[in-house]
């Protein structure tokens, strides 16, 4: 299928192994020397690795590739089914998106290699997931309070950064945490999976100076209404934060801000530039959305539908390819099963009923929620199927059960884990039709 050929080109791009060895193979050089000049491993001990995200583990088989990997030590953390095999970095799984146990040690662990590396250099490696991987909860607040606050954040839609200010606040290591136990020179490499690629935003900033208060955090939780339903740890955190009782994440001001260095090395952009580039070499005309879709899964579905039909009414017959990136929300207020892929696919397959088109929405990391599919495909017969079987868009999107409405129809998307995550990627594709039909 077009649509899944031009998927795993946008994914293969955003291959975290590649997208370290082109960066280190370019960039090594300044990036990690010491002032007499010399390499990692040249006399100063190894180069320390580590790092937390989906993609932390083939980040980690980059550094070993281009530093070498006798000279380099150090674990990563990463979400089950993501390991992959490594000589010199210990890999260890966590849970996500809720944290565990697991990720706690782990986090511990890390930040004793940090204090212990007095000499050579640390490189930090941090993509999607990474706020739930690394984990350490900031007292009185613990790991099942942290649990239960992340599930309330979840289930409430609060988008990215919200949900990081929060979980920043709640942490000794997020908000530039990680800072605090850094004793060498630490490069970070980042690959991002939010809109607007801030780095401060990327697995909650652990390396990166944080611009929030505890006061923001105190906002977050009034504006979606959850002062009151989060553990009594966590309000009585914020407000011991907000009194100036408890020190702030750290600042770009802080001593600590000016140890690292982070460096973006791939995004949703570089993904969708791929998915174009694929497009166009199986002779589609493409259009790409400058604007990430964002907010409400359904309003930005039925939005992009929409834009769908206007480029379709004026494109003179051609075939047409329709790219989107970015990451929506989903209120969570049924007790189904989906992701904000499949509920994406949903909401607009009533609006595109009739049309000759296919599209693909999906997440890179190839996990939608918790379920094991990556997404959906839709087509223009998605209604009329769906009725025919019994099945009620608008009741399913009610009951947040996308997941049961495209098993039905056999049209979940499974590809596994990527071991990559840069958000989602919408793909829609038009065959060739004639110029008086519209579509």
């Amino acid at each position: 299928m077009e649509a899944v050929a031009i998927f795993r080109a946008a994914i293969s791009a955003v291959d975290p192994a590649n997208l370290v060895i082109d960066h280190l193979s370019r960039h090594a050089a300044e990036a990690l020397h010491d002032t007499a000049g010399r390499t990692p491993g040249e006399n100063c001990g190894p180069t320390l690795v580590i790092g937390a995200g989906k993609a932390a583990a083939r980040m980690a088989a980059g550094c070993e590739q281009v530093l070498g990997a006798e000279n380099v030590c150090g674990e990563v953390i990463v979400a089950d089914g993501c390991t992959v095999g490594l000589r010199s970095v210990a890999v260890s799984e966590a849970g996500h998106p809720l944290p565990d146990g697991r990720g706690e040690r782990a986090a511990q662990r890390i930040m004793q290699l940090l204090r212990a590396q007095d000499r050579g250099d640390t490189v930090c490696l941090i993509s999607g997931g990474a706020s739930s991987l690394l984990v350490c909860p900031r007292p009185p607040v613990t790991l099942q309070d942290k649990i239960a606050t992340t599930q309330l954040l979840l289930e409430c839609g609060a988008d990215i950064r919200a949900f990081n200010t929060v979980r920043k606040h709640l942490s000794e290591v997020k908000g530039g945490g990680l800072l605090r136990h850094v004793r060498t020179r630490m490069l970070a490499l980042l690959i991002s999976d939010v809109i607007g690629d801030d780095p401060s935003t990327i697995g909650s900033g652990p390396t990166v100076p944080d611009d929030t208060t505890f006061a923001d955090a105190w906002d977050v939780l009034a504006r979606h209404q959850l002062e009151t339903r989060v553990p009594a740890t966590v309000t009585t955190l914020l407000k011991s934060g907000i009194e100036g009782n408890v020190a702030e994440t750290v600042k770009f001001s802080s001593a600590e801000a000016v140890c690292c260095r982070s460096q973006i090395i791939g995004s949703n952009r570089t993904a969708l530039e791929a998915a174009a580039t694929s497009a166009r070499a199986r002779g589609w005309t493409v259009d790409v959305d400058g604007q990430p879709l964002s907010g409400d899964t359904t309003a930005a579905a039925r939005g992009f539908a929409a834009r769908i039909r206007q480029l379709a009414a004026r494109r003179g017959g051609k075939p047409l390819c329709v790219l989107a990136g970015g990451e929506t929300t989903v209120r969570v207020k049924g007790k189904g099963r989906g992701g904000r892929n499949q509920e994406f696919a949903l909401a607009l397959a009533g609006t595109l009923a009739g049309m000759p088109i296919t599209l693909l929405s999906a997440g890179t990391d190839g996990v939608d929620g918790p379920t094991d599919a990556a997404g959906a495909f839709v087509d223009g017969t998605t209604l009329l199927r769906a009725q025919q079987r019994g099945l009620d868009i608008d009741a399913t999107l009610g009951a947040n059960d996308s997941f049961t409405f495209f098993s039905e129809l056999d049209d979940l998307f499974r590809c596994g884990p990527t071991g990559t995550n840069v958000m989602d990627i919408k793909i829609a594709l038009l065959p060739a039709a004639a110029r008086d039909t519209g579509f």
